[in-house]
């Protein structure tokens, strides 16, 4: 009598994972072989392989007709991985930041057209009060952190992030015009660094700089900010230098291409 497969998703998923760890340890295995191997009926085994081929975790070689696990297994673990290790190897370099500049010190990643801040070192003297907080979400039109991720990306990609943004006049100082935006851009890249003018909060001056992952794609962006009445344009100039050396190191340890957006 063929088995009935239990509907219990606790169960359905105990299984999916015994098949996935299966191929994880043997390597391309055939439905006969992980039916007698697992103990379960080859109808079950059959929709659970269908389910994860499905899903794009497994797939199925046309030759040999053999089920291997997919490179999208090796995706997340690396998300995972890249995701927990780099605010630990961050924080320190960031703190060291906030420690020579006495500002706050921001770190974010970017999720499509906006910027979400994952950690922020707050300043060590005395200052305004600034919204940014861990787990806002921003545009990247308007700060530092968002047009140094931007500086790295084709022509065609800075113009559909434009297009597909609320381009809003935040403060008097905000860009919103896309040639003047452009020509923003193309001096991020021969400065290395870029600076956020009074652009995304009146009062507040930044700096910010990003790391290039080993895929060349760039997540990861990090800045200074303060407000304008310290954070002078001779001041973000000598900080500069502190900026990019972070950049360079920090880049280094994580793996990362230490250059600049240069």
């Amino acid at each position: 009598m063929e088995e009935k497969e239990n509907k219990n998703p606790i169960q359905s998923a105990a299984r999916i994972f015994q098949v996935m760890e299966m191929l994880a340890d043997h390597g391309a295995m055939g439905l006969m072989e992980i039916s007698a191997s697992l103990g379960l009926h080859k109808s079950t085994v059959h929709r659970l392989l269908m389910s994860l081929v499905y899903m794009g975790y497994a797939k199925q070689d046309e030759l040999t007709q053999k089920y291997s696990l997919s490179y999208k297994i090796v995706n997340m673990a690396g998300k995972i991985l890249d995701h927990t290790d780099i605010l630990q190897t961050a924080r320190p370099y960031l703190k060291q930041l906030s420690e020579i500049s006495g500002e706050a010190v921001h770190f974010v990643q970017r999720e499509g057209g906006h910027i979400l801040y994952i950690d922020k070192i707050e300043a060590k003297v005395g200052t305004i009060r600034m919204v940014s907080h861990v787990g806002m979400v921003r545009p990247m039109y308007c700060s530092g952190v968002g047009k140094a991720i931007m500086a790295t990306l084709s022509d065609e990609e800075i113009s559909r992030i434009w297009k597909e943004s609320c381009i809003e006049k935040r403060t008097d100082h905000t860009i919103t015009d896309l040639p003047r935006f452009f020509q923003e851009m193309e001096t991020v890249k021969k400065e290395g660094y870029a600076l956020d003018d009074e652009e995304n909060e009146k009062g507040v001056r930044c700096i910010a700089a990003c790391l290039r992952s080993y895929q060349k794609e760039v997540k990861y962006a990090f800045s200074v900010s303060g407000p304008a009445s310290r954070m002078t344009k001779e001041y973000i100039k000598e900080l500069s230098a502190s900026v990019l050396r972070v950049q360079k190191e920090l880049s280094r340890d994580l793996g990362y291409r230490g250059d600049s957006a240069k």
